[in-house]
């Protein structure tokens, strides 16, 4: 089991409630307005496509996934053991348990939802896609499937990944997602906020996981796929 503390994640669930009773009680709501409102008054063609292209990088079912599936895909065939699946099943079980109950009980439409009050918790006036927005799934997704992937990358390698290569791979992609997001009026600035914390907590989550130990029987060659010990997994960047 891996030896990190949960004093970390204790305080990161502290805060998504914190912020979670906060908006619900009204606070932080003309924060949002005025972020949304600046990113939807300046948004040239250019900056606005760029932006919307790179948001992609948060996509979890047209992107993070697929390029998951094939990756475990790889890491199967290599090492004929059927433990290699189990970093993308913890990631979708966690991430559809999580995440998407949180959206349909917050209740929350986006900035650029057009009815009344679109900024308020669990809006009378918005329902179904419309009142999804609160926690930001692209961020929460975002840190939980390149947690999965940087996981898989390693086992692949046999090695764990450099300084640089965490970053390129676990904070980067976060960080244009969460920009992007913000920018593009998908998500209020406190949306992105929430998922960035909860999607921290998920990932560890997933890393203290001794997928390498769950005792189900193998489908042929290696014992365990290298790289699947916690000791050798990838720390997390936060």
């Amino acid at each position: 089991m891996s030896k990190k503390n949960w004093w970390l994640d204790v305080a990161l669930l502290a805060a998504f409630v914190a912020l979670t009773a906060a908006l619900m009680n009204g606070h932080l709501l003309r924060l949002d307005e005025r972020v949304a409102d600046w990113s939807l008054s300046h948004q040239p063609w250019l900056p606005y496509w760029t932006a919307r292209v790179l948001n992609y990088l948060g996509q979890g079912g047209q992107i993070l996934m697929p390029v998951s599936l094939i990756l475990t895909g790889l890491l199967t065939w290599r090492t004929r053991s059927i433990r290699a699946v189990f970093p993308f099943v913890a990631g979708f079980v966690l991430t559809y348990l999580t995440i998407g109950p949180l959206k349909i009980w917050a209740d929350r439409a986006a900035p650029r939802f057009d009815g009344p009050n679109p900024v308020i918790m669990h809006n009378p006036d918005a329902a179904g896609a419309y009142a999804m927005s609160y926690p930001s799934g692209h961020l929460g997704n975002s840190l939980v499937w390149y947690a999965v992937i940087a996981l898989l990358v390693v086992a692949l390698l046999g090695r764990p990944l450099s300084r640089r290569e965490t970053y390129g791979l676990r904070v980067l992609p976060v960080a244009i997602v969460f920009c992007t997001t913000v920018y593009t009026g998908f998500h209020w600035l406190t949306d992105s906020i929430a998922g960035a914390l909860l999607g921290v907590v998920l990932a560890r989550l997933i890393e203290r996981i001794p997928f390498d130990r769950i005792g189900l029987p193998r489908l042929g060659g290696w014992e365990r796929p290298a790289g699947l010990t916690p000791s050798d997994r990838l720390a997390s960047p936060a």
